[in-house]
């Protein structure tokens, strides 16, 4: 079914059909027909971070930046739920047409640029919704901060979300945002990690609860940086990694329509380089942190292939747009078979 409403969505433009897709999914869930729309995975629960997931494929941020859609989302039959990315103020993101579709290829190219309507605004919304499971939610930095400041704003959004979020995810692999990707680099990124273990401990501490965080961190890195970022995630005891973001390699794409448009790259062309990130990360972390691994899982096997990898979960994200709902189910079997 979702075939054929597939070719419908891809006549339109790919961020107009990604809106219509989550009202759809809401509107769904309101009249109680989400069980019409996709099954329910068998259960195969997993205790990652101290916390229990129903199953291990999860939805990556992105899709939902605001948080308005969590229950129909969830209807799909994730193990967890991530949102965002959010900043502390709303800002627009960058120019339109900023999302672009490559069949051929099985892939995307956006420069979305932290589009949100701010921290306050998500807050509300989780706490509307009426999904009690595993919820991420991603943090970033505002554009016009500026990357001197950057932990700031993760501290404010920090702060913001850590009663209503199951775990919560610092995002500085995003391409879309001006110099983001520098705090990957090893002084500003120790500076960082110890400025938010900081603030969670002080957190956990007035909350009475302990949510972790995980860093997400990009493809397109030398096994130099990725060993010195492992090295960093175990001295400062950070919770968890996300192994992929999009990447800015247009290596088997540059010759087709939309190819060369400037963003982050994903599905199926970086399904490679997010797998061997996370196979060396494995290495490195040698079991001491777990990866939670996203990047071109447009298959059963592919999930198989991220956890054989090292994997502890996985998440989806364009998969969905190419695969439909039934692309949830065919990883938690494949997973669970492996």
């Amino acid at each position: 079914m979702y075939s054929l409403f597939r070719c419908a969505l891809f006549q339109i433009d790919p961020e107009a059909a990604h809106h219509l897709i989550l009202g759809g999914l809401q509107s769904a869930q309101s009249l109680g027909l989400s069980g019409i729309i996709a099954a329910r995975p068998a259960s195969d629960p997993r205790t990652v971070m101290g916390l229990a997931f129903p199953n291990p494929v999860g939805l990556a941020a992105g899709l939902d930046k605001n948080g308005e859609c969590i229950d129909g989302l969830a209807a799909l039959g994730f193990g967890f739920i991530e949102i965002g990315t959010v900043t502390p103020l709303p800002q627009p993101g960058n120019p339109k047409p900023r999302m672009f579709r490559l069949p051929q290829a099985k892939a995307i190219i956006n420069r979305m640029g932290f589009n949100n309507d701010g921290v306050d605004v998500l807050v509300a919304n989780v706490r509307r919704a009426n999904f009690k499971g595993i919820l991420g939610i991603n943090i970033g930095k505002n554009a016009a901060t500026p990357i001197e400041n950057a932990a700031d704003d993760y501290l404010i959004c920090l702060r913001k979300v850590y009663a209503h979020a199951s775990y919560i995810t610092v995002n500085i692999s995003s391409p879309n945002t001006k110099n983001l990707r520098q705090l990957q680099d090893e002084d500003a990124l120790n500076n960082l990690l110890k400025l938010l273990k900081d603030g969670q401990q002080k957190l956990a501490d007035a909350h009475g609860k302990y949510v972790p965080i995980t860093l997400k961190i990009a493809p397109d890195m030398e096994s130099e940086q990725i060993a010195q970022i492992a090295h960093l995630l175990m001295k400062h005891r950070i919770d968890g990694v996300i192994a992929t973001n999009t990447t800015l390699s247009r290596d088997g794409v540059e010759n087709l329509p939309h190819g060369t448009e400037t963003g982050g790259l994903s599905g199926t062309p970086v399904r490679e380089k997010s797998t061997t990130v996370i196979r060396q990360l494995a290495t490195e972390l040698q079991g001491t942190l777990p990866i939670i691994g996203v990047g071109g899982i447009l298959s059963g096997a592919d999930a198989a292939e991220k956890i054989k990898a090292g994997a502890a979960l996985v998440q989806l994200y364009s998969g969905l747009v190419y695969r439909g709902p039934e692309l949830v189910g065919e990883c938690c079997a494949a997973i669970r078979g492996a």
